[in-house]
């Protein structure tokens, strides 16, 4: 694919500050263009350079998820020249509208569920690197999925870990303030289940390390 189709069936779905998502038909099938936009800030040759490397990290990250076992779109194409990825549209509804009318019951089970796949996801080594609802659809059949992974890596570090989890739980606090401390209980239950109390209590522990940084700093601002 050299071009964006611009015919009527190719819709703008959201324009982001790395990226732009339109949805189109792909082979008879709804699909997602992600294309990823020039930064005129940078030089041009090392735009192209992080585009190209992020427009093939991004694919490898999600195959490898769904190999860990966490649902994630499938890949249809990958245009490296035009920073392009054609990816499949997941049906649903995104957790970040679902979740605040939820009832208690189900709210416990999505996050729980939450939780495993994060904890998989660390268990073989990735890294999401914007873990918030905003990037998880729960299908009609209640499998929740991981999209953009547009700042993900790869480590095993107990760091990286604390890290994405700790943008989850600040995702959760802002966005869902009302019931974000179950959530993020339920989140952890999910995650320990994985992972073993043991070693999830070292990254639970590295949140809190985190955090203590977080108000350090604000404190000496003031």
């Amino acid at each position: 694919m050299d071009t964006i189709d611009k015919t009527p069936k190719t819709k703008l779905l959201k324009k982001g500050a790395e990226a732009s998502l339109f949805l189109t038909e792909w082979h008879g099938r709804k699909a997602i263009i992600k294309v990823r936009i020039p930064k005129r800030y940078r030089p041009a040759e090392l735009d192209q350079q992080i585009r190209s490397y992020r427009t093939v990290h991004e694919p490898q990250l999600m195959h490898e998820a769904k190999a860990a076992g966490v649902a994630t779109p499938l890949i249809y194409m990958v245009n490296v020249a035009e920073s392009t990825i054609i990816m499949q549209y997941i049906e649903g509804e995104r957790v970040k509208e679902m979740l605040n009318k939820t009832q208690k019951s189900d709210l416990r089970d999505i996050c729980f569920q939450i939780g495993e796949s994060v904890a998989s996801l660390h268990k073989y080594g990735l890294i999401h690197g914007d873990l918030t609802t905003s990037n998880m659809i729960q299908s009609p059949n209640g499998k929740i999925y991981f999209i953009d992974f547009g700042l993900g890596e790869k480590s095993s570090e107990i760091e990286a870990q604390g890290v994405d989890l700790h943008l989850l739980k600040r995702a959760l606090q802002s966005t869902h303030f009302a019931s974000w401390e179950e959530c993020f209980k339920s989140v952890q239950c999910g995650y320990s289940s994985v992972r073993g109390v043991e070693l999830a209590e070292k990254v639970y522990e590295k949140i809190r390390e985190i955090e203590r940084r977080g108000r350090y700093v604000e404190e000496r601002k003031q």
